[in-house]
């Protein structure tokens, strides 16, 4: 799921809620390991952006 803007979004959880945030670069594959605040978090899916008009493609990740 390539962009032509190099730009990709990550749905993080925290104990105080969910966060959109965005990363440079291709969106990285299910299974792969991504590290967000000092804490590793797996891919486990890819989908489009939550935001509405928004080409990006976006990773949701999981704590492992």
């Amino acid at each position: 799921m390539a962009n032509g803007n190099g730009k990709h979004l990550l749905f993080v959880w925290k104990p105080s809620g969910y966060e959109l945030r965005e990363a440079d670069g291709d969106v990285p594959a299910v299974g792969t390991l991504v590290e967000v605040d000092d804490l590793e978090e797996q891919v486990v899916k890819i989908g489009p952006s939550p935001l509405p008009n928004d080409p990006r493609p976006c990773a949701y990740l999981q704590a492992v």
